[in-house]
């Protein structure tokens, strides 16, 4: 019962957001359609100016087509094959059994309207859009108006940066992938809903590829020694959302964090 509750209001705070984005109907004038009007999904994908595949767009992740846990928390082995293995350190598998298996997932900063991070802000059903220019994307999250800035004007990783959510990113092309690195995180937020934990040593790398127009992938490696035995690996589907557009979505006067079995 205390599971089921816990699944129910988690439910509740992540689809919030999703539910209420597809009121906004649009017809975008660079949509490619069908003979009937539809927007054309399987069309080649977009190109920038200097030949580039233009990930720009709302998306939406696919529904793991595997699940890993009794509950409706995802866990990122729910996006790694079959037989794949999360390898921690006996101190952070405490960690996450704690946080799994005791408060159910409860107590995730986004409880509190903090951020979800990295890779967990793209595992809600929940929009985000990518917006990108020649030195810069971004990633606007809908849940929260968040943002992430992509630098891609040839710029180093930080040495020594001041932790942040959502950490320091920069970009660059590997023929048609877009490759980001992210270093410089603080270790409070969590990887996945179920609650895997990181340290600031973290560093995540992401490799977007878009297959068409309508549907892109996201691969994305963990690769945090304090934390785990081995870099692990998790590849997300997401499809886009078009003729849409982002609404604000703030997390304002929350209440429900009082009520998360567990607590």
């Amino acid at each position: 019962m205390a599971r089921a509750f816990a699944g129910c209001v988690v439910a509740l705070l992540v689809l919030t957001g999703s539910a209420s984005a597809q009121w906004i109907t649009i017809r975008l004038p660079r949509t490619p359609r069908t003979a009937d009007g539809k927007p054309n999904m399987t069309a080649p994908a977009p190109r920038t100016p200097d030949g580039k595949p233009d990930m720009s767009g709302i998306w939406t992740r696919v529904e793991a087509t595997k699940k890993d846990n009794e509950t409706d928390n995802f866990n990122l082995l729910d996006w790694m094959p079959a037989g794949a293995q999360i390898r921690m350190r006996p101190e952070a598998a405490a960690v996450y059994q704690h946080r799994r298996d005791v408060l159910f997932g409860g107590g995730r900063p986004s409880e509190q309207c903090l951020p979800h991070s990295i890779p967990d802000a793209m595992l809600p059903p929940v929009n985000f859009k990518i917006v990108q220019n020649p030195d810069l994307t971004l990633i606007l999250y809908e849940e929260f108006n968040h943002f992430r800035q992509v630098h891609t004007d040839g710029r180093m990783l930080p040495v020594d940066p001041q932790p942040a959510w959502l950490g320091y990113s920069i970009g660059k092309w590997d023929r048609n992938v877009f490759v980001v690195e992210t270093v410089g995180f603080n270790d409070r937020s969590w990887l996945d809903d179920t609650g895997h934990p990181h340290s600031e040593a973290m560093k995540t790398t992401e490799r977007f590829t878009r297959i068409d127009f309508g549907h892109m992938d996201m691969q994305v490696t963990i690769d945090d020694p304090q934390t785990y035995l081995e870099p692990f690996t998790a590849t997300v589907h997401f499809t886009l959302q078009p003729d849409t557009e982002l609404l604000e979505g703030i997390c304002d006067n929350e209440k429900d964090s009082d009520h998360i079995v567990g607590k």
